[in-house]
């Protein structure tokens, strides 16, 4: 039995951005990983990230430089089917902001994993209790929102759903102490601490753009040498994708019914343009494919 108690095998649900970031840093740690999507095209661009990624980290944090890229990803196997979650212990799952789409995967994965897995949601804003309810476990589903890049990280944020019982909050501290983080505990309310403050300063800061109060490259200039912020907030939104921004602003509309989290016109524009940040290589800066790239402001 390793330091994280039961915990031998980590199941991450979601081959994109962040299920790349915890897989990677799961297996980092030494972990036996299974990281599920619904594309082999999805899982070899996940397995070359990793291993790009584990070159660079490595030098970046004497916790990530243990083991090589091949070491780390010989502990994920990479899946297509959600019966790759048989015999975790842990789930975190990434899929989109999207809740007809998390309410039918839920019903899967509780219907899959065994009885004592825990679910750990990484969601920008649905209330862990609503993802709980469609499941048997609803004493074992916890709030895990990472921060990317998620190997680097040192603290995440934790949410404590109405039913999430205190044995799941500790086995859940114990296993992100176990890749090196600490978790902060929140209670249960729609994004939460970090994306309730961080969507409105985003979706701010494209209302700022929109109205031609300043450019893209002078407000995230301002935020990052007047505030010391690592990013500005429309560099962050580009990270982390305009997609996921405005669907989560559309849930903090409809959770508080508050004006103030609707969505910009500008945002919208652009997710329809598909335009929508690093991903896609065009945001409000422009891309080289796979990288942050140059940028100029839009």
């Amino acid at each position: 039995m390793n330091e994280t108690g039961r915990i031998r095998r980590i199941g991450v649900l979601g081959a994109g951005t962040m299920g790349i970031g915890g897989a990677h840093a799961f297996a980092a740690a030494g972990l036996s990983v299974v990281l599920v999507d619904t594309t082999d095209a999805a899982l070899a661009r996940a397995r070359e990230l990793i291993a790009e990624n584990a070159r660079l980290y490595g030098m970046l944090d004497r916790r990530l430089s243990t083991s090589t890229p091949d070491e780390i990803l010989s502990r994920i196997e990479f899946r297509t089917g959600l019966d790759g979650l048989a015999d975790a212990d842990f789930v975190v799952e990434n899929v989109t902001e999207n809740w007809d789409i998390k309410e039918e995967l839920y019903r899967q994965m509780d219907a899959v994993a065994p009885e004592h897995c825990v679910f750990g949601v990484n969601t920008s804003a649905i209330p862990i209790t609503k993802m709980a309810s469609v499941t048997g476990r609803q004493d074992r589903v916890i709030g895990t929102h990472l921060m990317n890049p998620v190997p680097l990280k040192k603290l995440v944020e934790v949410i404590r759903g109405f039913h999430t019982s205190p044995e799941t909050i500790e086995l859940t501290r114990g296993l992100f102490r176990a890749i090196g983080q600490d978790i902060v505990v929140v209670e249960d309310s729609s994004g939460f601490v970090t994306n309730r403050v961080a969507m409105l300063s985003v979706n701010e800061a494209i209302l700022l753009l929109q109205d031609n109060v300043a450019q893209a490259g002078d407000i995230d200039r301002l935020f990052r040498q007047c505030l010391g912020h690592q990013m500005g907030p429309l560099e962050t939104a580009d990270l982390i994708g305009l997609d996921t921004v405005m669907y989560s602003l559309e849930v903090l509309l409809d959770n508080f019914n508050d004006p103030k989290f609707a969505p910009a016109p500008l945002l919208r524009k652009l997710v329809a343009a598909g335009r929508l940040g690093r991903k896609s290589g065009h945001g409000f800066y422009p891309y080289e494919p796979a990288s942050a790239g140059n940028k100029a402001g839009a």
